[in-house]
């Protein structure tokens, strides 16, 4: 019963939750929510894709569902639509996970950042195609620009705060298995 506990997975899931809980309650605060203002950056999704590119392991999909679906709901978006997308993004990157091992960091922040690109895309063109209105292209743009523009910072936090790093080639976990 102890070993269960001293899984570090159950520890990120957990630390996870803890931290897309505190970005959400910042995200809610009156902060800077004067008219024209540009939007700040969507940290959790910083937080997801570079945690899904380090160890996909810790950020199991349902935990990620759960997580952005009630994003969603609780502001207020088209209930699942980003979720959707989150998903789609992070198993695309999931499944390449052979291949972004071995990728210098700026390979890997051009990856993410067309991820990120393209995420933004299928959602104002599924808002469009739905008529449902939406900002000024500019704004969505201007996010995802401070978005691809924090990305590094998250990873070096990661890195620092929580050790979080690619696994080496051939490193395997507690019980033989690849990571």
């Amino acid at each position: 019963m102890v070993d269960f506990w001293r899984q570090e997975h159950w520890i990120f899931r957990g630390l996870f939750v803890v931290v897309a809980l505190g970005l959400l309650f910042m995200r809610l605060l009156p902060l800077g929510n004067a008219p024209g203002a540009l939007p700040g950056p969507d940290i959790l999704v910083c937080v997801i894709l570079a945690w899904i590119v380090r160890r996909p392991d810790f950020l199991p999909m349902p935990l990620i569902l759960f997580v952005i679906l009630a994003e969603d709901l609780i502001l207020m978006r088209p209930p699942g639509l980003w979720t959707a997308i989150v998903i789609l993004a992070t198993e695309f990157l999931r499944s390449r996970i052979a291949l972004t091992r071995e990728l210098s960091f700026l390979v890997e922040w051009l990856l993410i950042s067309g991820v990120m690109l393209g995420m933004m895309l299928i959602y104002r063109l599924t808002l469009g195609l739905a008529f449902v209105p939406q900002a000024p292209f500019g704004f969505a743009i201007v996010q995802v620009l401070w978005s691809i523009a924090v990305y590094p910072v998250v990873v070096g936090l990661s890195h620092l705060a929580l050790d979080l790093r690619k696994p080496a080639t051939g490193e395997v976990d507690d019980f033989g298995r690849r990571l």
